[in-house]
C-alpha cells in the first residue's frame, strides 16, 4: 500500500477527482482501490493498495479450494490508516473491472463506516468511463458510466503547473530507484573497489587511541556527506569515486545517522539520495534507500518512499532503518508527525544524537 500527502488541487466533481488521483499518488494507478480522504473541502490524504486478489487458494491435501477472506482484510488496513489522518469524510475508487472493483470498494466502504469515517461516494473508474456505487439517478449518473478526459481537466493543468507529476504506472516509479546498468554500472564496481581499499588503508591508519577506527570513519563521513550535499545544492552530480566513498562510510551507523539527521523532504535530499541508491553496488544500497525512504516520506511522496523500501528489502531484509519505515508506511503515520526534525524522534527509536557541529564554510 501507497500512501502521501498531498497537493492543493481544488476538485469540484467526480472526473475533477479521477484527474488529482494520479498527481496525489505520483502515477496512474491501475487494479488498485484508492481512498481519497478529506478533512473540510481540503484533500489531506490519499492511500492506494492492490485490488485483492478473490481466487480461493486450494488445499493440496484435500484438493479443494479453502474460504479466503483477503478482501475483508485489505480494506480493514486501508481503512485503519485513513483513520489516523486529519479526516472526517473520504471518497473511495476502484480501478478495474467490475467483478474484481465490486467487493473491494464495497469492503472498503464497510470498513470505512465501521471506523466512523463517511464516504462522499464510491467510484468504478476504467476505460475512460466511471461509475457511482452511491447514485442510481441515470440522469447524472447513467447505466453506461459517465466519461471523463483528464486532459482537459483543470486539475491536471493546475498539477502540471505546480510541478506535480504522474507516471504511466507504478513499475516507471520503481524505474526511478533502480540500478544503472551498462558501462556505468562496470566502472562503479570497479570504483567500489577503490573506495574498499582506502576504508581499509583510512581504518589501518587510525591512530592507536582511536579504538578501531571509528573516530576517522565518523570524521570521514561527515566530510563526504557535506561535499555531497553541497554538490547537490548547487545541481552538480557525484562522480564514481565520491558515490562508491560516501556508500562505504554509510555502512557505519554513526555515519548513517548522522546523514539521517541530515535528511529532511528537500528535494536535494530526494536527488542525493536516489542519485546515490541507483549507483551504490548492491551489497550497500541499504543506507542510501532508506535515507531516500525517509526523504520522500518526509516530502509526502509515499509511493517514492515505497518503492525506494522494496529495493532495501528485497536485498537488505533485516535492516532494521528500512523496517520502522516500511511500519511507518503501513501504519500510515503522518509526515507532519516529525515537523521539527531532527529535534524529534520517530516513533519506537530510542537513541542518543551527537551535539551537531556546524558546517566548514
Amino acid at each position: 500500500m501507497t500512501s502521501t500527502d498531498v497537493p492543493r488541487l481544488s476538485v469540484r466533481s467526480p472526473g475533477d477527482l479521477i484527474a488529482a488521483v494520479p498527481y496525489l499518488l505520483g502515477f496512474h494507478p491501475a487494479d488498485s482501490v484508492v481512498v481519497v480522504a478529506m478533512h473540510g473541502k481540503r484533500v489531506t490524504f490519499a492511500a492506494r493498495s492492490d485490488l485483492p486478489d478473490l481466487r480461493e487458494p486450494v488445499d493440496p491435501a484435500r484438493r479443494v479450494a479453502e474460504p479466503a477472506r483477503p478482501v475483508d482484510e485489505s480494506a480493514r488496513h486501508l481503512a485503519a490508516v485513513v483513520a489516523r489522518q486529519v479526516a472526517d469524510r473520504a471518497t473511495v475508487l476502484g480501478y478495474g473491472p467490475a467483478s474484481r472493483v465490486t467487493p473491494a470498494v464495497d469492503a472498503v466502504r464497510a470498513a470505512l463506516a465501521a471506523a466512523g469515517i463517511p464516504v462522499l461516494d464510491a467510484l468504478r473508474v476504467t476505460d475512460g468511463r466511471y461509475w457511482s456505487y452511491l447514485c442510481d439517478e441515470p440522469e447524472c449518473c447513467p447505466p453506461d458510466g459517465t466519461p471523463y478526459d483528464t486532459g482537459s481537466s483543470e486539475v491536471t493543468a493546475a498539477a502540471v503547473f505546480a510541478g506535480q507529476v504522474a507516471l504511466p504506472d507504478r513499475a516507471a516509479l520503481a524505474a526511478r530507484v533502480a540500478p544503472v546498468d551498462g558501462p556505468e554500472r562496470a566502472a562503479l564496481r570497479q570504483a567500489a573497489e577503490r573506495a574498499g581499499q582506502r576504508f581499509a588503508e583510512l581504518l589501518g591508519s587510525a591512530p592507536a587511541a582511536d579504538l578501531l577506527g571509528g573516530r576517522a570513519v565518523r570524521t570521514a563521513g561527515r566530510s563526504a556527506l557535506w561535499a555531497a550535499q553541497r554538490r547537490h545544492r548547487r545541481g552538480e552530480r557525484l562522480d564514481d569515486d565520491e558515490v562508491a566513498w560516501l556508500s562505504v562510510l554509510l555502512t557505519d551507523l554513526t555515519v548513517r545517522d548522522h546523514a539521517w539527521e541530515r535528511t529532511d523532504g528537500r528535494d536535494s535530499d530526494i536527488a542525493l539520495w536516489t542519485d546515490v541508491l541507483r549507483r551504490a553496488q548492491p551489497d550497500l544500497i541499504a543506507a542510501p534507500g532508506a535515507l531516500l525512504a525517509f526523504a520522500a516520506w518526509r516530502a509526502g511522496h509515499g509511493a517514492l518512499a515505497a518503492v525506494a523500501l522494496e529495493r532495501v528489502l528485497t536485498r537488505h531484509p533485516d535492516y532494521s532503518f528500512a523496517l520502522l519505515l516500511d511500519d511507518l508506511l503501513r501504519r500510515g503515520v503522518p509526515p507532519a508527525r516529525l515537523d521539527g526534525w531532527p529535534a524529534v524522534r520517530l516513533p519506537g527509536v530510542v537513541r542518543r544524537r551527537a551535539r551537531r557541529r556546524p558546517d566548514p564554510r
